[in-house]
């Protein structure tokens, strides 16, 4: 499998805007091409369109002011998408922010999960300045919580009975970092550390 920094994403704003938010072309006939997501229960289940929240992403990409950004992730190698992130804003919560994402299940454990999160939270608080960002996983979804932890979010609690599928109610996992802890772990990583 190829290296996470052979990634890409197609561009109107590089590297963080993706063609998804922009309304350009997804690469290899769109998202039409998606044909495999993860569910919540972790299990891979067909998706009959594009990537979850693409059809919202495209068209809140022309809103003003605009509150939802999406990236899709190809590998440059062979330009096949293997990710989706979205970044919105919170209108429940001063100067935050929520994020997402979903790998096609061929690509979990290839470190794709890792660029891609650091992509939006970088995207996040270097151009949109929020105090936090926050983002919630299913209980069951242990490669999310690494991943999660990885890029520095910190596990903060658990949503009660938060989604429900399938008619059952199911917990969710909340996991969050503040702009001074994504800062000081940016300035660690350039030094090095």
């Amino acid at each position: 499998m190829p290296r996470p920094d052979r990634l890409s994403s197609t561009t109107t704003r590089a590297p963080y805007a993706a063609a998804a938010a922009s309304g350009q072309s997804l690469p290899r006939g769109g998202p039409g091409r998606w044909a495999e997501s993860a569910h919540a229960s972790g299990r891979p289940v067909q998706r009959p369109s594009g990537p979850p929240g693409t059809e919202r992403s495209i068209a809140g990409a022309g809103e003003t002011p605009r509150g939802e950004y999406a990236l899709a992730v190809i590998e440059r190698a062979t330009s096949e998408l293997v990710g989706f992130g979205r970044l919105a804003l919170d209108p429940h919560q001063q100067r935050g922010a929520t994020m997402g994402f979903a790998l096609r299940p061929r690509s979990w454990g290839a470190g794709y999960g890792v660029e891609m999160v650091r992509l939006l939270l970088g995207f996040g608080f270097d151009d949109l300045g929020p105090h936090r960002i926050w983002g919630a996983r299913s209980p069951w979804k242990g490669a999310s919580a690494r991943t999660m932890a990885a890029v520095g979010m910190v596990e903060e609690g658990v949503i009660r009975e938060h989604v429900l599928k399938g008619g059952v109610w199911r917990d969710s996992v909340v996991h969050a970092v503040l702009d001074r802890e994504w800062h000081a772990g940016v300035e660690g990583r350039a030094a090095g550390g």
